[in-house]
């Protein structure tokens, strides 16, 4: 039987106030997540199908460090450019470059120093070609992984982004990729996406060319360090963000806009809205019980429903009024039940932010009950009592 007991705030261990400043963005495409608590806080269009244009490189970039920490790939290891791929991928027609030369063995390291700073075409094609053969097969590994992520409105058919009509992405597709690039490698994410510049190649004159991370955000909102812009015609000005204050990471992703300049404002203003309007506040903090759910067949009559720790949601800091919260679990729960065990969830609804489900799990173990104590629990079953 499903049942549902409401919840008081207070009992939540925080007093919830209940709307965020409304928030408008300029960007057509936007979604807003709250890492910390799983929370969405924004979304505009965000399971809409969109060009990625270079925001795909985060496919790629992912796909890499996944071989890397499976041990498949080595970050010493030297990838050749070819001649073909060279004349291809150089020039103002090839749009964003690394600057490699024909024949040149450059290591996979810097291939994604190339790709993440310095937003690469021809290091993206040079390193899909070195780990697939060809940079179709290796977007069949971008799709598979997709598929692994859970990724439902995306099909890549490169490795940098480069326009294509079969190649789309959604808003929410691409805030995925990010958080499980982040989640999934978190020491590779720290040492690739947070660079402030790179120097790869030389001028006609010789002298070494250092070319600055895109990241809008970088430098500018405290805690950014990730994570890829995006631009082409189709596309407008896009950029995936994330940025960590005090415990929260945010993950950020808007697309469609019409100027660098405003991908700079509306990247930062949305960011710092994300960290400014919201709080990220614990559940049932310190083992808080908040109801009893009765227990069936099980040594003990009830069990306490409690959070795990370090359970938070997210809150909008400004008080008005209207928050529902409940606790929701199929009941009776039957034994035996482990300590930790997940029993139920804390549904709560604020004005303004999609519905968030929160795990509760048993304060304590309830073992089964012995045949005397089964033969009972099914008696008040039956006849009640």
């Amino acid at each position: 039987m499903r049942l549902a007991a409401p919840i008081s705030a207070l009992m939540l261990a925080f007093a919830v106030p209940t709307a965020a400043a409304d928030y408008q963005s300029v960007a057509p495409f936007a979604y807003l997540k709250d890492m910390s608590t799983g929370a969405v806080l924004f979304s505009q269009a965000a399971d809409q199908q969109m060009p990625p244009a270079s925001m795909a490189k985060m496919m790629t970039t992912h796909v890499a460090f996944d071989l890397v920490k499976q041990g498949k790939l080595k970050l010493d290891q030297k990838m050749r450019v070819r001649p073909e791929t060279w004349e291809k991928w150089h020039g103002p027609k090839a749009g964003s470059t690394m600057f490699l030369s024909p024949n040149q063995e450059v290591s996979v390291e810097d291939l994604l120093h190339g790709i993440v700073t310095l937003s690469g075409n021809d290091a993206c094609v040079v390193l899909a070609e070195g780990i697939s053969g060809t940079e179709e097969a290796f977007a069949d590994l971008m799709n598979a992984e997709g598929k692994k992520l859970g990724l439902t409105g995306s099909h890549f058919t490169n490795s940098n982004g480069w326009p294509d009509d079969l190649q789309v992405v959604t808003p929410h597709d691409l805030a995925i990729i990010a958080e499980r690039t982040i989640t999934d490698y978190p020491d590779l994410y720290k040492k690739f996406y947070a660079v402030e510049s790179f120097t790869w190649g030389q001028t006609m004159g010789g002298k070494p060319i250092t070319q600055p991370n895109r990241n809008p955000i970088l430098g500018k909102v405290r805690g950014a360090d990730g994570l890829k812009t995006g631009h082409t015609e189709a596309a407008g000005f896009g950029f995936t963000g994330s940025a960590e204050q005090d415990g929260r990471r945010l993950v950020m992703v808007v697309s469609g806009m019409t100027s660098w300049d405003e991908r700079v404002r509306e990247s930062t203003r949305m960011m710092e809205w994300g960290f400014g309007a919201w709080d990220a506040k614990p559940v049932l903090a310190n083992g808080k019980v908040a109801l009893r759910a009765p227990v069936f067949l099980g040594a003990a009559k009830d069990v306490g429903v409690t959070a795990a720790p370090g359970t938070r949601v997210s809150v909008p800091k400004a008080i008005v009024t209207g928050v529902d919260a409940k606790i929701v679990y199929d009941g009776p729960v039957s034994a035996p039940i482990a300590k930790g065990q997940k029993i139920a969830e804390l549904v709560l609804t604020v004005p303004g932010l999609a519905e968030q489900r929160v795990p509760l799990v048993a304060a304590e173990a309830v073992e089964k009950a012995g045949p005397f104590g089964r033969m009972m629990a099914a008696f008040r079953h039956v006849f009640g009592g």
